[in-house]
């Protein structure tokens, strides 16, 4: 399928901006909240990413498309992006890997895209007013300028209800009968979550976004993880309970952005809306206790308000975004819990932040080793 030139499709914004385009992928139009995500490779990982739903995703990198998509580099079981917005697409993929073309991937799954956009317009934009409403429409003909703006500002955005459950996947059992025991909260969880726990040998138990922390307790778990996932944290009113309970229950508790904001809500801190958010490959965040810089993958639009943070009762600021001075990252003086606002499983440095998923594991080897041991009994005694 080739890719006329011919910029019929719009992006419009419900502050009245209209960025121009070529139809590609689904011919239908989308509603979501326009933000940009600045990783330079990684399209496909990008609209498979349950953290992207209900989103149109500007991609600031120039050429998208041309490596094509292939089953590998899928990170859940579907893309959730609403809709795509790019600069020059590539048509004619060149990767040994490569199955299908992104415009006939984004087709069978119902999801349009735009090319020819002016993204560095649009992102600019973005920075400086906001993440925003937005339509994408292949054809505005027969629309004026007017009715479009007006749909875009009534626009369904993911913020304006709690949108885990659209994403949250099915109960699942990974790893050896024998090996530590990790349940995993699938909020939205990528499969490079999981794959990153199982090459440390571990049991891991995913269970969906809604169970609640007396089901989890009766797994006896090692280890309990709360995933990625997307919209306003604050939605998801009854997980901020469920980890409530499991981050003071005295088992390692490790959450990832969304499960860290979710730990904080928890803990009594509360979260805010970023102006245009974080989404990249190619942010750094510092750890206070050492100095480390890091460079970390990043899709997130909330972050921790870190003077709410309540540290009279043991919760402290573990990292921070060098760039911004925003909460990455908490622990606690005495409960096994650490949590990042990043993904250590994104891999930009390329392998910056697995250490973490290390640091977890050890804390649920040392619980599991606890557990199981069992009393040395001398000889002759019992006898």
């Amino acid at each position: 399928m080739s890719i006329q030139r011919s910029r019929i499709g719009a992006l419009v914004l419900e502050d009245g901006r209209i960025f121009p385009g070529t139809p590609f992928g689904a011919r239908r139009p989308a509603e979501g909240e326009a933000v940009f995500t600045t990783v330079m490779t990684g399209y496909q990982e990008v609209v498979t990413d349950p953290s992207f739903y209900g989103q149109l995703v500007c991609m600031t990198y120039p050429l998208i498309g041309n490596y094509g998509v292939c089953d590998e580099d899928e990170q859940s079981r579907r893309p959730w992006a609403a809709g795509l917005i790019v600069r020059e697409y590539c048509d004619r993929p060149s990767h040994w890997k490569a199955r299908e073309t992104l415009a006939s991937y984004l087709e069978r799954w119902g999801i349009p895209g735009l090319a020819h956009v002016d993204t560095r317009a649009l992102t600019r934009h973005l920075r400086t007013h906001g993440t925003m409403r937005a339509i994408l429409v292949p054809d505005r003909t027969g629309l004026t300028d007017a009715e479009l703006v007006a749909w875009a500002q009534r626009a369904w955005t993911p913020d304006r209800e709690d949108v885990v459950p659209a994403v949250r996947g099915e109960p699942a059992t990974f790893g050896p009968a024998d090996a530590p025991h990790i349940v995993l909260i699938d909020c939205g969880v990528k499969r490079n979550i999981i794959a990153s726990l199982l090459r440390r040998a571990v049991r891991l138990t995913v269970l969906p976004y809604g169970v609640d922390a007396a089901t989890v307790l009766a797994l006896e778990p090692d280890g309990i993880v709360v995933s990625p996932g997307p919209g306003d944290p604050t939605r998801a009113t009854d997980a901020i309970e469920t980890v409530r309970v499991l981050a003071t229950s005295g088992i390692p508790f490790f959450g990832i952005c969304l499960g860290h904001q979710l730990l904080a809500l928890a803990a009594g801190a509360r979260t805010i809306k970023l102006t245009f958010g974080h989404r990249g490959g190619n942010h750094p965040v510092k750890e206070i206790p050492t100095g480390r810089v890091r460079i970390t993958s990043q899709n997130h639009g909330y972050c921790v308000a870190r003077d709410s943070i309540p540290e009279q009762d043991g919760w402290q600021v573990w990292m921070i975004n060098v760039n911004d001075g925003t909460v990455e990252g908490l622990r606690h003086r005495s409960l096994p819990v650490l949590t990042v606002q990043f993904h250590p499983e994104g891999s930009p440095g390329p392998q910056d932040s697995q250490d973490l998923f290390d640091a977890f594991v050890e804390l649920v080897q040392q619980r599991w080793r606890a557990r199981t041991a069992r009393p040395i009994v001398l000889a002759g005694e019992g006898a």
